[in-house]
């Protein structure tokens, strides 16, 4: 099976400065991974990297069997659901919900003069339907609460079928009862056999939806370790990568929470 992403010795340097160092990483597209990391670890950049957004300064970045400089880089960011906050802002508040996740389509951020057939729409509104936004279709997305638009991202992000799927914190600013509705939402979809590679940033191990199965450890823009989820969200690495003792408990769901030793 052919990794969906792998980077070897994968460099980024801005500045004189290592956003990030020599990571070599692969995630297999039955595979979901969460990204965690202290703030400027390089966690987003290693999102860019994967989305075809930037190339590598140096080392190598091979993207659903396409290697970064060596291919049309925009024959393979169709092929790749992105959702960030940096992607949020282009699109217009004024748009309608249903025309946000359809415009994916045609890889726009807002509607104008393209055509879109019956099959666009249909599959646009059982995306909506299927998380839990067909109530809001004809809304405008300025008018949206924060959960709302972070789900109405993912939908967009998924309207294309991509073959891998990255989010930026998708969980921040949330507050509890919208975060574990997204993460209900994530963790269903991360668990059907139909869904593409996953890759998810967040700062809080509190954040990961159950059915992820691997996760890195990033710090200094360098991975720390990487592997199966349990053998990677242990209080000893936590500790090592945040640079506090912490401890860290798992539910009987899936599910991680952490916080200072005693």
């Amino acid at each position: 099976m052919a990794a969906a992403l792998e980077f070897t010795d994968l460099t980024i340097v801005r500045d004189r400065n290592r956003i990030l160092d020599r990571v070599t990483w692969a995630v297999q597209p039955d595979e979901r991974w969460v990204v965690l990391g202290p703030n400027g670890a390089g966690k987003t950049t290693l999102l860019q990297v994967a989305s075809a957004t930037i190339h590598p300064t140096s080392g190598t970045a091979v993207l659903l069997g396409d290697r970064l400089g060596k291919s049309d880089v925009f024959d393979i960011r169709p092929r790749i659901g992105f959702a960030s906050t940096a992607m949020a802002r282009r699109i217009p508040v004024d748009e309608t919900v249903l025309n946000v996740v359809m415009t994916a389509a045609h890889a726009v951020t807002g509607r104008w003069n393209e055509e879109y057939e019956d099959v666009d729409v249909k599959r646009a509104r059982r995306v909506l339907k299927e998380w839990k936004l067909d109530h809001l279709e004809e809304r405008l997305f300025g008018t949206l609460s924060d959960g709302e638009q972070k789900r109405v991202q993912i939908a967009r992000a998924v309207m294309t079928d991509p073959e891998v799927l990255l989010l930026d914190e998708p969980a921040a600013s949330l507050d509890l009862g919208a975060r574990e509705e997204l993460l209900q939402l994530l963790g269903a979809y991360a668990g059907q056999k139909s869904s593409p590679a996953m890759v998810m940033v967040t700062h809080h191990v509190e954040e990961i939806p159950p059915g992820f199965t691997h996760a890195l450890l990033l710090a200094e823009g360098a991975v720390q370790i990487a592997g199966p989820i349990s053998e990677v969200i242990t209080g000893e690495n936590l500790s090592d990568v945040f640079g506090l003792e912490l401890v860290v408990a798992t539910s009987e769901h899936g599910r991680f929470a952490a916080r200072a030793a005693d």
